[in-house]
């Protein structure tokens, strides 16, 4: 069969009737062209170079990704080439709870593991959670195991030159006058008043009125109030008023939020990315510089009216003496050139304490309430030892006390060891600070063998810590407060095991004010309520510097019988 042309007549014109039989005739000459044997073998080869190609493409694929993912076994996470392991942190990122992450890839192993990261050496880390390391870099070897460059960088806009960020004489500056601060008479007075003042006069009437509404609250914004308000008294001396009936909108707590959780997302960043966001003023950037523009307000604010109270008092030196918070203690200091510190360097101090004083008590204490309500057993427990503690009134045997009026006593709260065991254990699971940052300055090499070159960006993951089996045993993942206790009493472990509170020179500072705190924030609303978490409720945290619920805690609230349900514990015949 031959193919078929279409031909004209040498006279044909557009405007003339054509016969159809004449256009259409076999040309013998084009089928054989398109048939020849040169022709076909030339396009068969092109098919088949395209063929060798893509199994090229796919074979470099496949031993590429082979390769790859065999550096899991040994490296902890794939390692693909430009790429590093960028692929699998993403991954991370997107799931529930990134910690939970972490957690298995050190399980894996052996608690270090070195993040790399070729495209963007900024991620470059050693990641760890080897009690032995973290004692190496707290302690023994601390100075050569700053915050670094990197942190400073990262948390500048936030935290500024505070403690938190600071190395050498700035940081030993500000340690040592805080710690002097911490452990005066004035000081623990100041915070035992403002405490009894805030729970008695706001937070449980704020709870009370959740009962007569008939309505879920949220306790982690609760908590979150309570502590902002009474650090909020400490560091500046100011009251905001965050926890108060209606729970008003409060610019400065919101701000301030916003501000530590875009802060973290530089963390997982890329350097050049985030710095090029900020510069176009997009995302988590754009968020990070409208709320620090509403921390700066506030603390400006705060800083001006000071100056204007204390120059106002200067003749009076039993009032100046009156103030014990933070931010008048700073300003009747010189710096190294005998001058005031500047109104910069006083933000930067009280941001930084607030940034500690809040998140730390707050988001333990909800971990906490969760925690007791799938555990009523352990709830029992601290009933029952609160209960025993307080039989020791005697005008409580006398009944001349109320017990809903009851405010606790420092003594009592000091003997309350099984709620101290309880707090510490929801921390060891659930520490408010999941993550923290040192960088070597000098090459160095862990006690497990890592080596570690000059400048190598050192990641501790508390939250894995308090989930190895290598540390704390098989039932490490379980919730036991009598894990603390010996003979009943409570007894503390090592930094570097449970390192909730930080270790060695840098020992978090307010760790016993924060311990009171909880303890009697705690103690208070058990004593009063039976907090049940409501159904269904979603609980996960949320990427941040410190690890706040994403969802928040929803709960309602029972008040306790106490002719009945109390008495059991309290043995008193009325």
């Amino acid at each position: 069969m031959h193919a078929c042309a279409l031909t004209f007549p040498q006279n044909y014109h557009p405007n003339t009737m054509i016969n159809p039989g004449n256009l259409m005739t076999c040309s013998p000459s084009s089928s054989s062209d398109e048939l020849a044997p040169g022709n076909l073998m030339s396009r068969r080869l092109f098919f088949l170079q395209d063929i060798q190609i893509l199994e090229l493409f796919l074979a470099v694929f496949v031993f590429v990704a082979i390769h790859s993912l065999r550096q899991k076994k040994v490296q902890g996470l794939p390692v693909w080439p430009v790429l590093g392991m960028l692929p699998s942190l993403i991954t991370g990122l997107r799931t529930n709870n990134m910690f939970e992450w972490l957690t298995e890839i050190l399980c894996r192993q052996n608690g270090t593991f070195k993040f790399k990261c070729s495209l963007f050496s900024s991620l470059n880390s050693v990641v760890t959670s080897d009690p032995r390391n973290l004692e190496y870099l707290l302690k023994s070897k601390f100075s050569n195991f700053p915050k670094g460059p990197y942190f400073r960088d990262t948390v500048r806009d936030l935290l500024g030159v505070g403690i938190f960020s600071a190395d050498d004489e700035t940081w030993q500056q500000q340690r040592k006058t805080a710690s002097i601060e911490f452990h005066s008479a004035k000081f623990r007075q100041l915070t035992t008043e403002s405490l009894v003042e805030l729970v008695h006069s706001r937070l449980l009437p704020v709870l009370e009125n959740s009962i007569q509404q008939s309505f879920p609250i949220d306790l982690q914004d609760i908590l979150l109030r309570l502590t902002f308000d009474n650090v909020c008294m400490i560091a500046f001396g100011v009251d905001p008023g965050c926890l108060s009936l209606g729970l008003p909108e409060i610019p400065f707590a919101r701000a301030f939020e916003d501000a530590t959780e875009a802060t973290f997302q530089r963390f997982v960043t890329p350097t050049c990315i985030w710095k090029a966001m900020r510069h176009f003023n997009l995302g988590a950037e754009k968020m990070l510089e409208r709320s620090i523009k509403g921390v700066d307000k506030f603390a400006e604010d705060v800083i001006q009216t000071r100056r204007k109270e204390l120059s106002l008092q200067s003749c009076d030196e039993d009032k100046m003496k009156q103030r014990s918070d933070l931010l008048t203690v700073f300003m009747g200091l010189k710096d190294e050139q005998g001058q005031p510190f500047s109104d910069k360097f006083l933000r930067d101090i009280c941001v930084n304490f607030i940034l500690a004083g809040r998140d730390t008590s707050s988001v333990a204490l909800s971990w906490f309430f969760w925690l007791l309500d799938k555990n009523p057993a352990v709830e029992e427990c601290i009933l029952a030892e609160t209960c025993r503690i307080l039989a020791e009134r005697e005008e409580l045997k006398r009944g001349d006390q109320c017990e809903s009026s009851l405010i606790f006593r420092p003594e009592e709260i000091k003997k309350m060891d099984y709620l101290h065991a309880a707090l510490s254990e929801a921390l060891r699971l659930y520490p408010s600070v999941p993550v923290d940052h040192k960088e070597a300055v000098e090459d160095d090499v862990f006690p497990d063998g890592t080596v570690l070159k000059k400048g190598t960006k050192v990641i501790y993951a508390i939250y894995s810590m308090g989930r190895m089996e290598s540390i704390w045993g098989e039932d490490c993942k379980e919730y036991k407060p009598e894990r603390w206790l010996r003979d009943g009493r409570f007894m503390s472990e090592s930094a570097y095991k449970f390192t909730a509170f930080n270790g060695g020179p840098r020992l978090c500072l307010g760790k016993d004010f924060a311990y009171y705190q909880m303890k009697f924030a705690a103690a208070s609303i058990i004593y009063r309520y039976h907090v049940k978490v409501v159904k269904d409720h979603l609980v996960e945290p949320k990427l941040a510097l410190t690890m706040y619920m994403k969802h928040g805690l929803k709960v309602t609230l029972h008040k306790r019988d106490h002719e009945w349900e109390l008495q059991k514990y309290l043995k008193i015949n009325k």
